[in-house]
Order: C-alpha cells, then structure tokens, then sequence
C-alpha cells in the first residue's frame, strides 16, 4: 500500500503561506498548515486577532475610544476590588485557623493532663491492688479454737 501526497503551497494577503495538503489512499482529510512567509526566512506569524489593528490609527478623542477606556477602567476597578476582597476574605480565613488551632492546642495540654492523672491513679490502684492480694500457696494459717482439741 503506496500513500503518495501533493502539496499546494498559496501565500495569502496577510504574507502567510498556507500549505494544502491531499493525501491519496488515506482518506483522511489533513488540517493545512500556516507558514510565515518572510524574506529573512524567520519571524512570526501574527494572530488574526491583531491583523487588523495593526494598521488602524485609534482617535484619542473619538466616542469609540471613550467608551473603551471607559468600560476598560470600569473592567480594572472591578478586577481590583474582586483582588483586594479575596486578599481580605483569605487573611480573615487565616485569622479564622489561627484561632481554632491555639484552641485545639489548648485543649490537647488539657487532655493530656487529663491522661496524666488518670494514669497516675490507675497505676496507684494497681499496685494498691497488688499489695492486698496474697499469691496462692502463701495462706497464713490462723488457729481456730475450735479446732484446738482435734
């Protein structure tokens, strides 16, 4: 199975050489490619998005212009306070943790004293415990009077 290909390479308004690409016996159908075409043979393609602007000169003083800075500053007022809110609301969380954990460190000194002293006082029962219970085999015998004359 032979796949032969051909290229047809077309330059566009803009300078960018857009390379067609057919694929025979494939049956796929291939994406063309966008090539910068420059004399220095480098350089970098500009997006579509600033084709246009590139040569367009923007009226300082037209309504247009005004009504785009205006809505950009409104843009970028809003984006600061959005920034500096978020900076408060994660200082006030912080705050927030800071106090919950000298709370729970609090309370583990508490626990464990708490541990401490109830351990203490097994540990005293225990050997108290021990002290009172005789080993087997080590009965005292005590003298019952009753069994005196037997």
């Amino acid at each position: 199975m032979s796949k032969t290909s051909q290229q047809n390479t077309a330059t566009d308004a803009n300078g960018v050489s857009v390379i067609h690409t057919q694929a025979h016996s494939s049956g796929l159908q291939q994406v063309p490619q966008l090539v910068p075409v420059s004399p220095g043979g480098g350089g970098k393609a500009v997006p579509p998005s600033k084709q246009g602007k590139k040569n367009s000169f923007v009226d300082r003083n037209s309504d247009e212009y005004r009504q785009r800075r205006e809505r950009n500053n409104m843009a970028v007022k809003k984006s600061r306070l959005k920034s500096k809110q978020k900076a408060q609301d994660t200082l006030q969380r912080v705050n927030q943790l800071k106090e919950e954990n000298e709370r729970l460190e609090a309370k583990i000194k508490l626990l464990t004293k708490e541990l401490s002293v109830l351990k203490d006082l097994f540990l005293e029962h225990a050997h108290n415990l021990a002290d009172n219970v005789q080993p087997v085999g080590t009965e005292t015998t005590t003298k019952n009077p009753e069994n005196n004359g037997q």
